[in-house]
């Protein structure tokens, strides 16, 4: 018989050359079930899951989990099972969301005492992960505030916090900007030594760089960008695209194809990528990433251009040292708000961007109301968007518009509606609701708009491209005015295809605007064939007009 110290060393021996299989048999040999302790149930867990994340191993890994938090409900081994159980629940769920509950795991998060558990970093992070999949962006807070707390915070959970306070309608554009300058205290600086010099020589054209992690899989970014991509003077601009992803497509190709030079940096660390980037002299750099999932900002403050530009992707301020313009539009900040926002800001003369076209045969359909007799508003945006504060306004628009319905259907393949169908049967309307799947294909997903009579924008955190969508469509839109950069798209894109009377200045004014739209059938009818009309040769997708604005703003950049 193998003594303890052998098969500890074993075991050792076997996890460390990855040898998952064998692991699992000597545990389960050498341990009955009736006798596993707590390390070994949460080791065999964890072998399972290093060893094939298939469905089965899931299960089993879970269950192991569960059996060693059970043994060692406040030891050490406790905490990291209870992180295990609720990672391969969420594995589970990335996998088949069907086969997921995320209650069980919640109650026993909210059952905790253990103060020491309660901040761990680990868990947390978990917790942030799950809530993340519930698109509650408030939980989300609660746990990273955790995290931005502890000793072992990374720079990607500030910028986590700070994106994620986007979603919060307590957060003031001043607070915000407060959070963003103690953040920028957290981004690193790197010491000049270890850093290449940019050339000092004259570039014979204006070097332009667009440095993003999201040109594939046909991006919301990449409808717009291609607007000033796919016609601009190469004797005068050289393009580079800057990447930072850990997979290129088709969508990459078609890029790469319109610029200069395409590099990947996914895999370089920041000295190398600085460096890398430095030695093309680039005039100018446009972030098109800010703090989102991807972001690059240590390479942003260490800077990497002469010229550091925020635009696109993110709407609002970086709060960066080096982040030297902001590109917005006079809808989107007042004059006396740039004071909170760290980047001189910079307005485009109509809108901030421009769609590069949608492949798609519009037709003209008259509001779906009048065939099936009721109203249908909708709303395709990411669900993480869906704030309370926000379905306490849809809830009272559609208890006072008889026979209403609200379709909802989220941007993001995995978005979970829990959340949602909860809280919209706590105001004893879910009858109401209907949530329809992602749709794959994006004809199908176009088409899901003729079934909509009114879209519905959420707020404080407007769709963007999902609003061009839908008046793409001929579907209006109605929005909340708001109160900085990423609460005013949705006014900004109305306003641009003068649709004022479809901005609303409060909660308000929202619902009464609803419910008006909701009775007035030829009004509504009336609003839909303007759009239909004049929206492809307004602003929001006049290309060439828009192209010509961004290259003169590049060279008044260059120049000043």
């Amino acid at each position: 018989m193998i003594s303890s110290t052998d098969l500890k060393l074993k075991l050792q021996e076997l996890i460390n050359n990855k040898k998952f299989t064998e692991a699992i048999s000597l545990m389960e040999q050498n341990f009955p079930i009736a006798d596993r302790p707590a390390g070994i149930f949460n080791l065999l867990g964890f072998s399972k899951l290093s060893e094939n994340k298939t469905t089965e191993n899931l299960l089993s890994a879970i269950s192991d989990f569960k059996s060693a938090y059970e043994k060692d409900r406040d030891g050490k081994i406790g905490l990291e099972s209870l992180a295990n159980l609720i990672n391969s629940i969420i594995e589970l769920y990335d996998l088949d969301k069907s086969l997921v509950d995320f209650d069980e795991v919640i109650d026993l998060y909210s059952k905790l005492k253990n103060n020491n558990f309660l901040e761990d970093y680990q868990l947390n992070n978990s917790m942030k992960r799950l809530y993340t999949r519930l698109n509650d962006s408030n939980r989300i807070i609660v746990h990273l505030e955790k995290m931005v707390n502890n000793k072992d915070s990374r720079l990607r959970d500030y910028c986590s916090i700070n994106y994620f306070r986007m979603f919060n309608n307590d957060c003031s554009q001043e607070d915000f900007f407060y959070h963003l300058k103690n953040f920028n205290e957290k981004v690193p600086k790197y010491n000049n030594d270890n850093l290449l010099s940019f050339p000092k020589i004259k570039n014979e054209k204006i070097k332009i760089g667009f440095l993003s992690a999201d040109i594939r899989n046909s991006h919301s970014v990449t409808f717009f960008l291609k607007s000033i991509l796919k016609d601009y003077n190469k004797n005068k601009f050289e393009i580079y695209l800057i990447l930072n992803q850990n997979f290129t497509d088709d969508t990459t190709k078609v890029f790469s194809n319109l610029v200069y030079k395409t590099i990947n940096i996914h895999n370089l660390d920041d000295i190398i990528a600085i460096n890398t980037i430095r030695k093309y002299n680039l005039n100018l750099v446009f972030d098109l990433m800010g703090l989102t999932s991807e972001s690059k900002v240590e390479i942003i403050k260490n800077r990497i251009a002469h010229n550091q530009v925020s635009w696109l992707g993110y709407c609002n301020t970086t709060g960066l040292d080096n982040m030297d313009y902001l590109i917005t539009d006079r809808n989107l900040i007042k004059k006396e708000e740039e004071k909170y926002y760290s980047e001189k800001i910079i307005y485009l003369p109509n809108i901030w961007n421009c769609h590069s076209g949608i492949n798609y045969l519009r037709k003209k359909i008259n509001s779906p109301t009048l065939s099936n007799n009721h109203i249908t508003f909708g709303c395709f945006n990411n669900f993480m968007k869906i704030n309370d504060n926000v379905i306490d306004t849809w809830s009272k628009i559609l208890k006072l518009s008889k026979n209403s319905k609200l379709l909802l259907k989220s941007s993001m393949e995995k978005d979970n509606n829990r959340r949602i169908k909860k809280k919209f049967a706590e105001y004893g309307i879910s009858d109401s609701i209907i949530f329809h799947e992602h749709d794959k294909n994006f004809q199908d997903h176009l088409k899901l708009y003729e079934k909509v009579d009114v879209a519905l924008d959420t707020f404080p955190y407007n769709g963007v491209t999902t609003s061009f969508e839908a008046l793409f469509m001929g579907v209006p839109v109605l929005t909340m005015d708001g109160y900085n950069f990423n609460s005013r798209c949705g006014a900004s894109i109305n306003k641009n295809l003068k649709l004022d009377y479809l901005i609303s200045k409060d909660q308000e004014d929202y619902i009464n605007k609803a419910v008006e739209l909701s009775n007035d059938i030829k009004k509504l009818n009336e609003l839909r064939n303007f759009i239909f009309e004049n929206v492809i040769d307004s602003s929001l997708f006049d290309k060439v007009s828009f192209s010509k604005s961004f290259f003169n703003m590049v060279e008044e950049i260059n120049h000043s």
